[in-house]
């Protein structure tokens, strides 16, 4: 089953409760949170602030993605704040087996993102610490890019890798998810799409979500 995750920081900030009520009723049963420190990525967003404001207004998912320095940090804090699945990204995490762990002990969701130069093997000791695994079919930072197209065969690659071990860990994908590239996402084996700018730009949210949805392996 294909479920929708979409990128708030597409959204308008100016009336983010009104774009996250939309996105409920198109149908998306995320809300995916981009953190980004400016260290780790060429940009800054939001940090802890906002996600207590985001929790009160809203019953979907919040899907944190921590691209930033040092996550163990602010691992407690964002899930006493609300956050459900807490992505930390590979190449941060110096102990990626402890951190993924103790999420798990916060009674969140474990994730972990790779970039697109970072090879799916690097997770290999940690199959059966994360529930969630997001491939960055962009670098990130940054929307609006265009998807690297090597990053996009790294989802067959973990796929395989999860099935031969056992696990049942979710695939996510973020990076230039739209109508157009989702297919040969979700024929890799994704089956939670990340989508920022092209949802929030769609003339009908709920017919985009729908599609996204609507897209089977193989299609």
């Amino acid at each position: 089953m294909i479920r929708v995750s979409p990128s708030i920081l597409a959204a308008d900030f100016a009336d983010l409760g009104r774009d996250i009520g939309r996105i409920k009723q198109a149908g998306a049963e995320y809300v995916h949170i981009d953190v980004m420190d400016g260290l780790f990525v060429p940009n800054l967003s939001i940090g802890l602030a906002p996600i207590p404001c985001i929790r009160k207004i809203t019953d979907l998912t919040l899907d944190v993605h921590l691209m930033i320095e040092d996550p163990d940090k602010y691992i407690d804090e964002f899930a006493r704040l609300g956050a459900r699945i807490i992505t930390v990204h590979q190449e941060t995490t110096r102990h990626l087996n402890r951190t993924l762990n103790h999420i798990r002990e916060l009674g969140c969701l474990a994730g972990v993102s790779i970039c697109p130069a970072t090879p799916p093997e690097t997770l290999g000791w940690s199959l059966g610490d994360f529930d969630v695994a997001l491939i960055m079919s962009v670098n990130p930072g940054f929307g609006g890019q265009k998807i690297v197209p090597s990053a996009v065969k790294k989802i067959a690659v973990l796929r395989d890798m999860l099935e031969k071990a056992g696990v049942a860990a979710e695939i996510e994908v973020d990076g230039n998810v739209a109508l157009d590239t989702a297919q040969e996402i979700v024929n890799n084996g994704a089956r939670l799409l990340v989508t920022g700018s092209a949802l929030f730009k769609a003339p009908d949210a709920g017919a985009f979500i729908r599609t996204l949805k609507g897209m089977e392996a193989g299609a």
